[in-house]
């Protein structure tokens, strides 16, 4: 009886070897990554068209910048496969992304005074439709929370090229006030902001969504975008 119960004990450990083989098989070469680089001011300043009505009021002094079309954002994390050595960047990206700001002054005295956007995180994708599948129940939890929304507390003068937002970023469902750093660019009537911002998932209420041992991920997450704003 008792050999009997090892060899069973053997086959069930080898059904799991060959298991966890399949998995990282399958991850790792059916399904290999491509990690996007990082976000970037564009090499171009074309004029984007917008996706809403922006309006520039002289009478108030104010401009309205409104979301226009190539933004994106998205998250960035690190994870790694279970008993293999090699980190990859995680990517997930999404253009569902809409919003406005709006500024005051213009040239080297131009001045954002408000601005608010909301990004549809259930529409986020990566390289791999079992990553992004994953997401929708654990860590980011699309599926409870579906959006997440940035509002700017501070107003930021844009006198040089770097710059920090200061704000309420609501994510899964909690609320915070971070400072995220900027990299600006006004040419005519386009702007273009990029940002990134990390944080340990227990910021906003999440843990890491790893997979019972399978893939792991780090503590960290971080929140990166393109906003590409036109004004009427």
């Amino acid at each position: 009886m008792l050999k009997k119960r090892r060899t069973l004990l053997y086959v069930l450990s080898g059904f799991v070897v060959l298991a966890v083989g399949a998995f990282a098989f399958a991850y790792f070469v059916l399904f290999p990554t491509d990690s996007p680089d990082k976000f970037t001011l564009s090499d171009t300043a074309a004029t984007p068209a917008a996706t809403a009505t922006a309006t520039a009021s002289a009478a108030a002094g104010t401009t309205t910048w409104a979301i226009a079309d190539g933004s994106e954002a998205g998250y960035r994390v690190r994870e790694k496969l279970a008993f293999l050595p090699a980190k990859n960047d995680a990517v997930g990206r999404t253009s569902a992304i809409t919003g406005e700001a709006e500024s005051t002054g213009d040239g080297d005295a131009l001045k954002i005074t408000k601005a608010s956007f909301k990004i549809e995180v259930s529409t986020l994708t990566s390289d791999q439709d079992r990553r992004d599948q994953r997401i929708r129940s654990i860590g980011i939890e699309s599926d409870r929370f579906p959006t997440a929304t940035f509002v700017l507390a501070e107003p930021i003068a844009l006198t040089k090229k770097e710059v920090d937002a200061t704000g309420d970023l609501t994510l899964h469902g909690v609320k915070q006030r971070v400072t995220i750093p900027l990299q600006v660019r006004r040419s005519g009537s386009t702007l273009e902001a990029v940002g990134s911002l990390s944080f340990p998932w227990g910021d906003f209420g999440m843990t890491a969504p790893s997979v019972a041992g399978f893939v792991s991920v780090e503590d960290t997450a971080t929140l990166e975008f393109d906003l590409k704003l036109a004004q009427g």
